[in-house]
């Protein structure tokens, strides 16, 4: 297409090829979008930073009232979804371009309670004495040379800097961050944290959400949700909940967390819910000696083989298999020039080390 040119008259073949590569990776991230006619798809820039239809489902289900701001509305998908929850939405997005791309996927959508405005959410709020159920923001996480930034107080907007301004102005706030900002460095910045969700697709961890309210308990819920393909693995606990782990020799079955559970560190807090033993203080592995259900993968463990290397290739008789290392000093790719052992496969290897201290290969099966 970009050689052959629009074959569209007042349509330049630019223009035509974003909409092409826009509606593409709409098919998989934006299913409503995709399969709707008449929508028009911003650059890719824009489509990689919006939220996916699952996460902003998501978002939704936090919320609810008659009014939320959705202060960086960019391509719209949150106020849509919010929409769906909340009387009446506004959508504020500085570019203009952008907005005007939003406010036309509003209307094909029959989203009728969003209100979308090309301007500065900021400045709106400040000269405005209207307050809301809620607030949304997602700040820009990229500096004025298009670098990626991390904490709050380097996004754009600067959520800790107006913080004050906000809370004035709604008794809720829901806060998108970056899945790579470190929880402890979040609380720093913020105040009156309530919630923080911890939110991964398919076991990669996409965002962090940070629910905010006045006169909110000193106790901090966190909550991991990890949506696969026919199930959602959700783990609920407190920030400040460090329960001791207990530790154990393998047992029947393996345990190995979701990126959600993770990303959050609750592992005393996990084993003690779900009454599992951990293999080894530095090893995210659990077992116990009768299944539980787990929010992450379970095996049946077969067989427990020490890491002897000569041995180990005729004990194995493996040519295919799915390796995993935990707390282990070869990588899988040593391991498997080594064992020569090509991926796939039904068999399960993890490599790791017990609470002994013993170096280990648990061969398993899923459960």
């Amino acid at each position: 297409m970009a050689f052959r040119g629009s074959p569209f008259e007042g349509i330049s073949t630019q223009e035509l090829l974003v909409q092409l590569s826009g509606k593409k990776r709409a098919e998989k991230k934006l299913p409503l979008w995709f399969k709707t006619r008449g929508i028009i798809y911003p650059p890719n820039l824009n489509l990689e930073q919006t939220s996916s239809e699952v996460t902003a489902q998501h978002k939704a289900s936090l919320v609810a009232g008659t009014s939320l701001a959705d202060l960086t509305g960019g391509f719209g998908i949150d106020s849509y979804y919010f929409s769906e929850k909340i009387d009446k939405v506004r959508h504020f997005e500085l570019n203009l371009e952008l907005q005007k791309i939003a406010a036309h996927n509003f209307e094909i959508l029959g989203a009728k309670n969003v209100i979308s405005e090309a301007r500065d959410s900021l400045d709106f709020l400040k000269n405005t004495s209207e307050k809301f159920d809620w607030l949304y923001i997602d700040p820009s996480r990229r500096d004025e040379a298009g670098g990626r930034v991390f904490f709050l107080s380097d996004c754009l907007p600067n959520v800790p800097e107006n913080l004050e301004l906000l809370q004035e102005r709604a008794g809720s706030i829901l806060i998108k961050t970056s899945p790579l900002l470190d929880l402890q460095a979040g609380l720093n910045e913020l105040q009156n944290v309530q919630e923080i969700h911890i939110v991964a697709v398919e076991n990669d961890v996409k965002e962090l959400l940070w629910i905010l309210k006045q006169n909110t308990s000193e106790s901090i819920t966190i909550k991991t949700v990890n949506f696969q393909k026919k199930e959602k693995q959700v783990f609920t606990s407190t920030f400040d909940n460090d329960l001791p782990e207990v530790y154990s020799m393998p047992e029947a079955y393996l345990y190995e967390p979701n990126a959600a559970i993770m990303k959050s560190g609750l592992f005393g807090a996990l084993g003690n819910a779900l009454r599992l033993e951990k293999l080894h203080p530095n090893t995210q592995l659990y077992t116990s000696k009768e299944p539980v259900d787990f929010p992450g993968r379970r095996f049946k463990i077969t067989q427990i083989l020490p890491f002897r290397k000569k041995q180990l290739k005729k004990d194995l008789q493996l040519k295919k298999a799915n390796i995993t290392t935990r707390n282990f000093p070869e990588s899988v790719a040593e391991l498997r020039k080594i064992l020569k052992i090509k991926e796939g496969g039904d068999a399960y290897l993890f490599f790791t080390t017990l609470q002994n201290e013993e170096k280990v290969v648990l061969v398993c099966q899923k459960s």
